[in-house]
């Protein structure tokens, strides 16, 4: 089965953004923006492997996941070029490919993402691996229960939550649930990715987008893989949580707007 992507082309062919979703979600996680930015771009929202209505394609690595991305942008929709918007564990792939394929990516869109998720004695901006650990077990017994738990870190420390939880709750219901095997296979990802040592090799300008109350993704770590890319700047968003583009979808637009399409106010 191949990769889904859906493409919005609102009678332009160029600039194309690549839109990439988080763990345990899919792509329709960006309708709530798609109408404003489609103003600017071609859009193309892709459901990740494992995700959405890329069920059935396997997850097992980002560096696979890149590659299998890149094929289907270049050989199945004709794309020579794209910025990349990534979310989480999205964020961590845009990374991954632009790394990989630096002439397919023009510029990154980093949202609440970190260059290594889990802790370690040397990365101290990451989350506890039995949080991980936690995750991985309760999957095995309800993927509702432990999803719902995973939804609420996500808006942990942010005020007026309601609405973004619900708004992540109709995402999942959409596409159907993820597969089992690639949420374990992005659980172990999000383990053992690392992209620390490859940063400084990313040269696309890149816009890094932190919530200052992000419960996953901590905030110093944002500030530092911005500090690492050679060519980023950091824009935090105040009462934000892991998923600004819902609870600040303005600001987001105006942001990611103005740093894909300078000239844009």
């Amino acid at each position: 089965m191949d990769l889904f992507i859906k493409t919005i082309a609102v009678g332009r062919n160029e600039p194309s953004l690549t839109l990439l979703h988080g763990w345990g979600l899919n792509g329709a996680v960006w309708d709530s923006v798609c109408e404003s930015l489609s103003q600017y771009f071609m859009l193309h929202i892709v459901d990740l492997p494992g995700h959405g209505y890329s069920r059935n394609v396997p997850l097992s690595n980002l560096n696979d996941a890149a590659d299998l991305l890149a094929e289907a942008l270049q050989k199945k929709l004709k794309v020579n070029s794209t910025h990349v918007l990534g979310w989480s564990i999205g964020g961590q792939l845009a990374l991954t490919l632009a790394q990989r394929y630096p002439a397919l990516v023009n510029k990154l869109v980093l949202v609440a993402t970190t260059p290594r998720f889990a802790a370690n004695e040397e990365w101290q901006h990451g989350k506890k691996v039995q949080v991980l650990e936690d995750f991985a077990k309760r999957l095995a017994n309800s993927y509702a229960v432990t999803i719902r738990g995973f939804l609420a870190l996500q808006v942990l420390h942010q005020t007026d939550a309601r609405a973004t939880v619900v708004a992540l709750q109709r995402v999942m219901s959409l596409r159907g649930e993820p597969s089992a095997n690639a949420l374990q296979a992005g659980l172990t990802i999000l383990r053992n990715h690392d992209v620390r040592d490859e940063l400084p090799n990313i040269l696309q300008p890149t816009l890094v987008i932190q919530g200052d109350r992000d419960a996953l993704t901590a905030e110093p770590a944002a500030r530092w893989m911005a500090g690492q890319l050679p060519n980023a700047h950091y824009a935090l968003i105040a009462q934000a949580a892991h998923a600004p583009f819902l609870s600040h979808r303005e600001l987001f637009l105006q942001h990611v707007v103005n740093h894909l399409t300078p000239i844009a106010v």
